[in-house]
């Protein structure tokens, strides 16, 4: 087989006049929207919530925040690569849409494929018109890459299932009206090996004022909303709260990995301070300079890697492996774009300055690249999930 370098092809990384329009117009709606010192949308601020509020309710009347969703749900039907370049912007921008995109990208779509008619005409509108805050009740203390060791508990009291436990790490947890909840409704017998560890688990979507859930807030260098503890002590729901079939939540599990697998384009946000430092004093130094040329190169290889998994994901070919090779691409990409930056900016780049554009907030930046490699399956399971398949592929091949 002619490979595309031997037939003399040119790689192309041009998504076309459709998606050039959209990236212009999203563009201009942010640079009308967005205040010039934006940096972060994780925040319980009046003023840093107005601006959430009203991006997404511009998003929402411009037919933007639910791009690729489809009509019925008051989506308007945009194929992936409108979506990838919806994203695209939306990182680049400091994710404007703030705690809105979990629902956007994964929970209203598990809701479309998964839910009940009554679940989805509940919750869908909230979630089309940004409206509805959702966080995901997923690690324990004890449970946080094996979800199979998951301890809390839901058990049945007469017409209703009442959940007491503990989540850790949850997002926006204090901003959220909604929990996407994973619970453990039976546990396996270890005497049977046709039984699993992760059987037995539920999926709830509970309501944040409940009695009986707490939220306390975990400090760290991250700021206030990354990170918190939920605890629910006898918090009481119905059937209908109930997602997919009782003791198969893993099923829906993977349905949620599905659509997380593309991920976070990081990648964009780094291109856009790469583009920031050109010209950056800096970068005079020769050293300071080889750096910058390698990460541009690091920066157009993680973007081929999330556009080949868009494509294989378009065409329904999406492998975890092929998934795992991207994001690792572009967390790693993350920490060594912002370490370049406050290197090059030094004590220049620690304090915020909105008159220095994005290169104004490098600090913040740099702080919230630490959590790229742990965030939403730590680098070493992404790596694990790349070996297990090569070795599968191996073994196949021989």
């Amino acid at each position: 087989m002619t490979s595309a370098a031997e037939a003399g092809a040119e790689l192309d990384l041009d998504l076309g006049a459709e998606a050039r329009s959209l990236r212009t117009r999203l563009r201009a709606l942010l640079a009308e929207e967005l205040p010039a010192d934006w940096v972060t949308p994780f925040s319980l601020a009046p003023d840093i919530r107005a601006v959430v509020a009203r991006v997404c309710r511009r998003l929402a009347d411009e037919g933007l925040l639910t791009l690729s969703w489809p009509a019925e749900y008051g989506g308007a039907g945009a194929d992936l690569w409108q979506q990838t370049v919806l994203r695209e912007e939306m990182w680049a921008h400091f994710e404007p849409r703030g705690p809105q995109y979990m629902g956007l990208n994964w929970v209203g779509p598990v809701l479309m494929e998964v839910g009940t008619g009554e679940q989805r005409a509940r919750h869908l509108p909230g979630i089309s018109s940004g409206t509805a805050v959702w966080c995901q009740g997923f690690s324990e203390p004890e449970a946080g890459t094996d979800l199979g060791s998951l301890r809390l508990a839901a058990r049945r009291d007469g017409e209703e299932w009442v959940l007491d436990g503990q989540k850790i790490w949850t997002s926006y947890a204090g901003l959220a009206q909604w929990c996407f909840l994973a619970a453990r409704t039976s546990r396996p017998d270890p005497s049977d090996r046709s039984q699993k560890k992760h059987d037995g688990i539920t999926i709830f979507l509970v309501p944040m004022d409940s009695p009986g859930i707490t939220v306390v807030p975990i400090e760290s260098m991250m700021g206030e909303q990354h990170l918190n503890e939920v605890f629910f002590e006898g918090v009481r729901v119905g059937d209908d709260a109930v997602l997919g079939e009782v003791g198969r939540g893993w099923d829906v599990i993977g349905v949620v990995l599905k659509h997380e697998r593309i991920g976070i384009p990081r990648y964009a946000r780094d291109d856009r301070v790469l583009c920031e430092l050109a010209g950056h004093e800096g970068l005079d130094e020769p050293a300071a300079a080889a750096e910058y040329a390698r990460a541009l190169v690091h920066t157009r290889v993680a973007r081929l890697l999330s556009y080949r998994a868009v494509a294989l994901s378009e065409a329904g070919a999406l492998t975890a492996q092929e998934a795992s090779l991207a994001r690792l691409a572009s967390i790693r990409l993350d920490q060594e774009v912002a370490e370049l930056a406050a290197d090059v900016c030094g004590a220049q780049g620690l304090a915020p300055d909105p008159g220095l554009g994005l290169l104004g907030h490098v600090e913040d930046v740099l702080r919230y690249s630490r959590s790229a490699t742990i965030a939403s399956g730590t680098i070493e399971v992404q790596r694990l999930v790349v070996a297990r398949a090569a070795l599968e592929g191996n073994a196949h091949a021989s």
